[in-house]
């Protein structure tokens, strides 16, 4: 079974809640790409809802586009897009926590859950006694909640040397002009096709003028405020952190413990130093279960790494497997153990 704590501390932590004595509790953030679109989700993840058998792939919707119900059977998996775009958003939260918030590597705690994310725990003196409308007040800043990309899109150039937010969107929009192509403008960005190709033809001008301060929008011919105003959106988005904002304003939270087994892969939940986790890697460096084999039926699985090796995929084929492959096939529902 799963193993958790409270991430808050307590007079009395036997009594019931409303005798406990809330003393004050980690500022906790985490990261699922549960929450968070990838174009892998649309191939691995699926969804049925309970109450009228309608089925999808993709992140879960909050009520069923046919039914209205909220109840869901949900069938995820791990891979490495997954798991690289949880760690990209755990490095941008880090990033707002210490540029932003002044907090040191001291002060900050980085684990791998266990399955498809991370956890950040801010172990500060300062956030103990923050209730959960501060709290929220701290999620919407990370999120960008509430943060106008119309009106601020049109101040940038004022505010762009002190504004943190508007250095992040900068370099968010230097990196798309830099690397996209006309379709990724056209289909992530919403640009015409004729737009795209003026920008793309003129895009060490564009970039010339983010650095000049200038108004950007005047810097290439054909590409006016209103485009200005959908690239400025479309990076700020990407800017902003992805984190599960019900966890972090919630003052009683229960999380899992380290070095504890995740029940839905078997992997273990990891501490990472701040310096390491670039070179993290969740499919060897959280595997816990090294010795033995075992041998299942697998129903259905994609290919999947483990350590150094490569498995699957599989369909109804019975395997002997390294306890960790098999475990993991296990907890996903797609393996059952063979005598």
């Amino acid at each position: 079974s799963d193993a958790y704590h409270s991430c808050a501390r307590y007079e009395d932590p036997t009594a019931e809640m409303e005798r406990k004595g809330w003393l004050g509790a980690d500022l906790v953030f985490d990261i699922d790409v549960d929450h968070i679109p990838t174009p892998c989700n649309k191939v691995h993840d699926e969804w049925t809802c309970c109450g009228c058998g309608f089925s999808g792939k993709g992140i879960t919707p909050e009520k069923c586009p046919i039914c209205g119900g909220e109840k869901f059977e949900e069938s995820t998996w791990l891979c490495q897009e997954c798991m690289d775009t949880a760690k990209n958003e755990t490095i941008k939260l880090l990033e707002v926590l210490k540029e932003d918030f002044g907090f040191s590597d001291g002060d900050m705690h980085i684990y791998f859950s266990g399955h498809r994310g991370y956890h950040v725990h801010v172990e500060s003196e300062v956030v103990q006694s923050l209730d959960a409308i501060s709290r929220k007040e701290i999620v919407d800043y990370i999120c960008g909640i509430g943060f106008d990309t119309d009106s601020q899109s049109l101040i940038w150039g004022k505010t762009g040397k002190s504004s943190n937010w508007h250095a992040r969107i900068t370099r968010e929009i230097r990196e798309l002009i830099l690397n996209a192509n006309e379709e990724d403008l056209e289909e992530q960005v919403g640009l015409k096709k004729k737009i795209a190709t003026a920008l793309l033809k003129s895009r060490d001008r564009f970039l010339k003028s983010l650095e000049g301060r200038a108004e950007p929008w005047k810097a290439v011919k054909g590409v006016g405020l209103e485009t200005w105003k959908k690239i400025f959106a479309y990076c700020a988005q990407k800017g902003f952190v992805k984190i599960d904002t019900v966890v972090t304003a919630d003052v009683h939270r229960l999380v899992r413990m380290a070095n504890t087994l995740h029940g839905k892969t078997g992997f273990k939940k990891t501490e990472l130093s701040m310096a390491g986790i670039d070179n993290f890697d969740p499919f060897k460096d959280a595997v816990a279960l090294r010795k033995g084999e075992v041998t299942v039926l697998v129903h259905n699985a994609p290919q999947f790494r483990l350590c150094d090796e490569i498995f699957g995929p599989y369909k109804n084929v019975k395997v002997e497997l390294p306890t960790a492959a098999a475990v993991l096939l296990i907890c996903k529902g797609k393996a059952e153990v063979q005598k």
